[in-house]
């Protein structure tokens, strides 16, 4: 890895060497956190966990072939090479703000309260078609995640692109320290995370730290159809790019056509270009993830063309309405998390599809003082959006049931108190040909019901 000796790494990580001097001008292969990914030549960085404090395993990744190891204590009788530090998180986020600098390729930064994983997949995907792109896997979005996605970057990458994901203050300057991002997207702002952002106001606030450690001949790529994001006119000179569905932005969309299930289609208008995009996902909120794409595109320098194939080829990823086909149900796996707006969104989807509509709804969490207000909103939607069969589920989505009953016409409303309770009762449920949404947020482990589901 580029620069990232003993030497170099003891320094950014303000540690002390301990070890053979000659081991001090060695890089490291790769920066792991997880001992069973252990590798000849790379550095173990043990983190102190709720459960695990990952130092018991040092003995072990040492064994296996690894250069040397971060440690917050000191090691007696070591007969191998480690830094002593302060905080191993901490050394980790130092680190990758080094190695990226070593690397000096562009960085996309992706945040929002939804759609921030669609968004940067389709972003990914249009980069891809002219750069070698090393995009976030999975939840690699928080403070450890994304120095560790920093870690998968090598010499032959282009381009960067970054899922940032907070849920307090201070936590975005402290991603973006990291990250110093060439472009920042903000897909929306949104109602999560409102027991620490307290309310829209305050997520703006959170999301748009995200500026502070902004390239200086950086990028602004907002969605000009949000309230919040709308009211940003400049940062530090930087003018935004606005995306929407507005004639007024600088990229936007028309001529929008639904195919249900299928995905969407629509032109998408940048200056005095356009083109026509079919993209490959349902639901309106695509339209807005490809807009985003198209801005960011255009401004590395991608063609017209370039943008559409990128667009078109995108594909889903599991827990992000990713369409399951089986013998019995088509089942729109949705699982990985929720909040109001994506819960309302993906109902809205579900009722393009075909046979009944079934949505298997969760908790959503993280809403603070109004998080029974927030679970009826979701409800109300579900009773008049135009969908046949909700099944609510957990303590909070008691609230989401009764107000589903409350605006229903011909909806058929089932409450269950837990995941274990819906999966005992789920096969009497659900029948032949039904189209399955399933939704909640990630601590709900709603994987288990897709899985069920696919058994069936």
């Amino acid at each position: 890895m580029k620069n990232l000796t003993l030497e170099n790494i003891t320094q950014v990580c303000r540690g002390v060497y301990y070890g053979p001097a000659d081991k001090l001008y060695t890089e490291v292969t790769a920066i792991i956190t997880d001992s069973r990914k252990t590798e000849a030549g790379c550095l173990f960085v043990p983190i102190v966990g709720e459960r695990v404090d990952a130092h018991k395993f040092i003995p072990q990744v040492i064994a296996a072939g690894a250069l040397a190891t971060l440690s917050e204590r000191v090691l007696e009788d070591a007969d191998f090479p480690y830094i002593l530090v302060e905080s191993s998180l901490q050394a980790v986020k130092d680190i990758g703000e080094f190695y990226l600098e070593q690397l000096n390729i562009p960085v996309v930064g992706i945040t929002g309260s939804v759609g921030k994983t669609s968004t940067k997949e389709v972003i990914a995907s249009v980069l891809e078609q002219k750069y070698k792109t090393l995009k976030t896997i999975g939840n690699f979005n928080n403070e450890l995640g994304l120095p560790l996605t920093v870690f998968r970057l090598r010499d032959e990458d282009e381009i960067a692109v970054l899922e940032m994901g907070i849920s307090d203050f201070g936590e975005m300057s402290r991603l973006a320290k990291v990250a110093k991002p060439d472009t920042a997207v903000i897909t929306n702002i949104g109602t999560c995370h409102l027991e620490n952002l307290g309310d829209r106001d305050g997520v703006l606030k959170a999301k748009t730290e995200i500026f502070g450690y902004l390239k200086a001949a950086g990028h602004i790529v907002l969605n000009g159809d949000d309230d919040k994001l709308s009211t940003v006119k400049e940062y530090n000179g930087i003018m935004p790019v606005f995306f929407g569905l507005g004639g007024e932005c600088e990229v936007y969309g028309d001529e929008i056509v639904n195919h249900g299930l299928k995905g969407i289609s629509c032109r998408i208008h940048m200056g005095t270009e356009s083109f026509q995009a079919d993209i490959p996902m349902p639901g309106r909120h695509m339209v807005y993830n490809a807009l985003a794409a198209a801005a960011v595109g255009r401004i590395y320098g991608l063609t017209s063309e370039e943008i559409k194939r990128g667009i078109e080829s995108l594909e889903p990823i599991s827990g992000r309405f990713r369409i399951i086909e089986t013998d019995n149900f088509l089942i729109v796996d949705d699982c990985y998390n929720a909040n109001p707006m994506s819960m309302k969104a993906s109902l809205d989807v579900l009722k393009d599809g075909s046979g009944r509509r079934v949505a298997v709804l969760g908790d959503m969490g993280e809403l603070g003082a109004d998080e029974i207000a927030l679970h009826q909103e979701v409800g109300e939607h579900a009773g008049i959006c135009g969908i046949d069969v909700c099944i609510c589920v957990g303590k909070l989505s008691r609230y989401m049931a009764d107000k589903a009953r409350e605006k229903a016409a011909g909806l058929q409303v089932i409450y269950e108190p837990d995941r274990e309770s819906l999966l005992s009762h789920l096969s009497s449920y659900v029948q032949k040909g039904d189209t399955i949404l399933v939704k909640a947020s990630h601590f709900m482990r709603f994987e288990d019901v897709v899985e069920q589901l696919q058994k069936m």
